[in-house]
């Protein structure tokens, strides 16, 4: 089964704020970002099914895309920050937050989640996903959730995983 995964618009908070679950909103440059996205999906249309994160972000870019009822999963949300959401990161007084800097992949977030966990329910998605009789299916949802679902295919290894992270707006495609 062909999965293209869709990475939600850019996002109006100030850079190097920490959003994770945080329901933000979108740019300004929306429709103008959205229409770029759409006309590069396009190319992998027709889809058997249709999914999206809860968030708004990305189900705007969902309804945008022609999927206004794509099917919402909580296992589609982004990594949960905890205790660090709409933070600055360089405002973060948490200690923990240097144990995060030397090893994210593994230490979860003050109050949040770790990389491992946002992996874990991905791939329980994407493991119900492969005994569906899909062809192609389109996700509409976020960096982390992307990156997992590049590991879980096999596309890159966990120590070179955030070097393949997807831009705003960007398609990932995956076979399961």
């Amino acid at each position: 089964m062909e999965v293209i995964l869709v990475r939600h618009t850019s996002v109006d908070v100030p850079k190097g704020t920490c959003y994770g679950w945080t329901d933000v909103p979108v740019r300004d440059t929306f429709e103008q970002e959205a229409a770029e996205t759409l006309g590069n999906l396009r190319k992998h249309f027709p889809f058997d099914a249709a999914f999206t994160s809860p968030l708004t972000r990305a189900r705007k870019l969902a309804t945008f895309c022609g999927f206004p009822d794509a099917i919402c999963d909580d296992r589609l949300k982004e990594m949960n920050m905890g205790d660090w959401e709409m933070h600055l990161y360089d405002e973060i007084k948490d200690p923990h937050l240097k144990e995060w800097y030397d090893d994210y992949m593994n230490q979860s977030t003050t109050g949040g989640e770790s990389f491992p966990q946002l992996y874990a329910r991905v791939a329980q998605f994407m493991d119900e996903l492969r005994q569906k009789d899909f062809r192609r299916v389109v996700i509409f949802s976020h960096g982390g959730v992307l990156i997992s679902a590049g590991l879980y295919a096999g596309l890159y290894d966990e120590d070179s995983a955030w070097d393949y992270l997807v831009p705003h707006g960007g398609i990932l495609k995956i076979v399961i």
